[in-house]
Order: structure tokens, then sequence, then C-alpha cells
């Protein structure tokens, strides 16, 4: 789901359907962001292979929407609620990994932009994020 979660980020999100994900990167005053219609959007197929798998009994149709509901999740709870703390729980994380991925996410927030963005993945973080001084990094 990584590599699928990237490619979608990177091509859909920051490509056709910008204008959609556009608020997320520039801010917005209202609790909803048009960015969350996304939850929609991928619960659409997860619901549809989970109903196809049960119907059909075909058990690899039922994991692939399960797997996709379980990302979807994670991605609540890790983007929404730690990164950006719609949600205010789990502030004061101490995990060198949860601190590279809120890293990662600031330098993808940066930029403002459709173009030139970088780390679009969710779960994997590149190595350099987990490097204590990043203010290079915040710099760029």
């Amino acid at each position: 789901m990584e590599g699928v979660a990237w490619l979608t980020h990177k091509y859909v999100m920051h490509g056709f359907l910008w204008n959609l994900h556009k608020d997320h990167h520039t801010g917005s005053n209202h609790t909803l962001e048009h960015n969350d219609w996304f939850a929609l959007i991928f619960a659409v197929p997860s619901f549809i292979f989970i109903f196809l798998g049960l119907k059909n009994s075909s058990i690899i149709i039922l994991c692939i929407g399960l797997g996709m509901t379980a990302y979807g999740i994670m991605y609540f709870f890790v983007h929404d609620v730690m990164v950006h703390q719609r949600i205010k729980l789990f502030r004061n994380l101490k995990s060198s990994y949860l601190k590279a991925l809120r890293r990662a996410h600031k330098i993808h927030h940066k930029n403002t932009g459709k173009e030139n963005g970088e780390s679009f993945g969710f779960l994997i973080v590149s190595k350099k994020y987990f490097q204590q001084d990043n203010k290079s990094l915040l710099e760029k």
C-alpha cells in the first residue's frame, strides 16, 4: 500500500486532483478540508473489494479491501492525529520514527504548490529525516 499511496499522492493529489488537495498545503479555517474528500474517495473501492470478497467467497479480494481499510485507519491516526494534531491526542510522543515522520511531512508542506514537492510517502521515511539537526532540511 505504501507504493500505491506514494504514487497516488504524487500523481493524483499533486496532479489532476490538486484542487481537492491544495487546501491541505495552503491551510484552511474549517474543521474539514477539501482534502478530506480523499477519505471517501479511497473508502469506495475498499468497500467494493470487501463486499465482492464476501459475496464471492474470495479471500484475496476480501484481504485487498481489508488491507486498504486498515491502511486508511492507520493514515487517519498517524497523519491527522499524530502529525497534524487535528485531534489533540498523542502530543508528546518520544518516538524517533514519529519525529522523523513529522519532519518529512513538514518538508512536504514547506512547498505550498503543486510542483516540486518531496516526501510523498506515508509510512516509509527517508533516513535523512532521522537526523537530530534538521535545520538544513527546513531551510531548503
